[in-house]
C-alpha cells in the first residue's frame, strides 16, 4: 500500500574537496507490507540489489520485553516498511541478511542486530554501519539526524522517536518518520565510503563492521538480586534491604503481568524510599517520592503488606563480586588505557575507535610478547594488529623491564 508523503527539497551545502555533494532526492511514496503476497514481491525486489538499507523500530519504552515492531528497508528505487505485527512470515529476510554477497547498511547497528538475533535468531553478514564510519572519520556528532544535517543540509523531524511502534494503526506521520530512517542511508553510505577511501580508513572500517556483526544478546532473565545495583542500596539497613528485595521482585512480577517496562511500575528511587520510610498506611504512601495516586490505587495494598511481612526478614546476602584481576594485569591495563587515550586524542577520534575496552583487557591478561602472539587474540583484528601491534608490544616490554 502506497502512502503519499510531502515532498522535501534539500539544499546542498558547500561541497567537500574530494567529493561533490548531491541534492537528496525528494521523499517518494513508500510501500507498507502487511500481507504475505506483498512481502514475497518485496523480497524478490530486494534480492536483485547489491546493497540494502535497514532500520528497526521497537517498543522498549512500552513493554516488559521489547520486540521488533517495524522493519524499514530501502533500495534506490523504493522504500519498504514491513509490519511484523501483521504476522507476515519473514523467514526469507533472514536468508538475505546472512547473504555475504549483499551489503546491509545500518546506522548504529548494534541494538538492531541484538533484537534480530534475540527475536528471530538471524545472523547478519556484510555490514556497513554509517555511525561507525562517521566515528572512524572523526565526526564529533554522529547521530543520523546530525550527519544528514551536516552533509546534506537535511533536517529530520524526530518527534516520533519515542512512539509506541507496536500500537496499531500507525499514522501517516509515523510511517513517514520511519521511512526517513532508511531512505537516505544508501546515499549517506556512498558519501562516507568515499571519505573512508580518501582517508585510507576503509579496511579499518570493514574490520570494525565485521566485529559489530558478532554482538550477542545478553541474558535478560530477571535476577532477584538485581536490587543490589540500585543507587542508595548500601545506605539501607539489613531489614530495609530485605524490604527492597521484596519490592524489587514484586515490581518485576507486575511488569510482566501488565507487559510494561519496570520504570513504569516504580522508579528505582521510589523503591529505595519505600524501603527506607517503611510506610504503614495509604496516607504515608502519599508522602513517598514518586508515588502517584494511580500507583497507590493499583499497588498500595500489596506494597503495605510486603513491607509489613518483610520488616523482620533476614537481611539478604550480597552476591560475591567477580575476583579482582592480579596487580600485574591491572597495571598493564592502565598503561594500555593511557596509550589508547593519547592515540585517540592525536587522531581526533574517541578512544574505542582505536581499540575496545574488551580488547584492552584481553591484551592485559594474555600479555603477548610479540606481534605474532598479539595476532592470535580473537579480540584484535588484522588491521589493528598491524597498525598498533609494534606500539603495544613495546609498551608491554617496557612494563616488564
Amino acid at each position: 500500500m502506497a502512502i503519499s508523503q510531502r515532498v522535501i527539497h534539500t539544499i546542498p551545502r558547500r561541497p567537500s574537496k574530494h567529493k561533490k555533494r548531491r541534492v537528496l532526492v525528494p521523499l517518494p511514496p513508500h510501500h507498507l507490507i502487511t500481507a504475505q503476497t506483498d512481502w514475497q514481491d518485496c523480497l524478490a525486489a530486494l534480492k536483485q540489489e547489491p546493497r540494502i538499507a535497514i532500520d528497526l523500530e521497537a517498543n522498549s519504552m512500552y513493554a516488559y520485553r521489547e520486540r521488533v515492531c517495524l522493519i524499514q528497508i530501502s533500495i534506490p528505487s523504493q522504500d519498504y516498511i514491513i509490519d511484523p505485527v501483521a504476522k507476515v512470515d519473514l523467514s526469507g529476510l533472514g536468508e538475505l541478511l546472512a547473504d555475504t554477497a549483499v551489503e546491509k547498511v545500518f546506522h548504529a547497528a548494534e541494538y538492531d542486530l541484538i533484537l534480530l538475533k534475540r527475536e528471530y535468531e538471524w545472523e547478519l553478514n556484510n555490514l556497513f554501519d554509517t555511525m561507525w564510519a562517521a566515528r572512524i572519520l572523526g565526526y564529533k556528532q554522529y547521530g543520523l539526524a546530525s550527519l544528514l544535517k551536516k552533509i546534506f543540509d537535511l533536517k529530520l523531524d524526530k518527534q516520533y522517536q519515542k512512539s509506541n511502534w507496536c500500537r496499531r494503526p500507525l499514522s501517516p506521520a509515523q510511517l513517514a518518520y520511519a521511512q526517513h530512517d532508511t531512505h537516505h542511508l544508501l546515499q549517506l553510505r556512498d558519501y562516507l565510503h568515499a571519505e573512508l577511501q580518501a582517508a585510507n580508513r576503509l579496511v579499518e572500517a570493514q574490520e570494525i563492521f565485521l566485529e559489530q556483526t558478532k554482538v550477542q544478546p545478553g541474558n535478560h532473565e530477571f535476577d532477584p538480586d538485581s536490587f543490589w545495583s540500585i543507587h542508595g542500596v548500601h545506605e539501607l539497613s539489613g531489614e530495609q534491604r530485605a524490604i527492597l528485595k521484596a519490592i524489587n521482585i514484586y515490581r518485576d512480577q507486575e511488569a510482566q503481568k501488565r507487559n510494561q517496562p519496570l520504570f513504569k511500575i516504580f522508579g528505582d528511587r521510589t523503591m529505595i524510599e519505600l524501603a527506607r520510610q517503611t510506610p504503614k498506611s495509604f496516607g504515608e504512601l502519599q508522602q513517598v517520592y514518586g508515588m502517584s495516586s494511580g500507583q497507590i490505587r493499583r499497588y498500595g495494598k500489596q506494597l503495605l503488606q510486603l513491607i509489613a511481612d518483610n520488616q523482620d526478614a533476614a537481611p539478604p546476602r550480597q552476591p560475591k563480586r567477580p575476583s579482582r584481576p592480579p596487580d600485574d594485569v591491572l597495571c598493564r591495563y592502565e598503561k594500555l588505557h593511557n596509550w589508547r587515550k593519547h592515540r585517540a586524542q592525536k587522531r581526533g577520534v574517541e578512544s574505542d575507535v582505536i581499540l575496545s575496552r574488551e580488547t584492552l583487557w584481553a591484551i592485559a591478561r594474555q600479555n603477548p610478547r610479540s606481534t605474532e602472539e598479539l595476532a592470535q587474540l580473537a579480540e584484535i583484528g588484522a588491521w589493528r594488529c598491524q597498525a598498533y601491534g609494534d606500539d603495544i608490544i613495546k609498551l608491554l616490554s617496557n612494563h616488564q623491564q
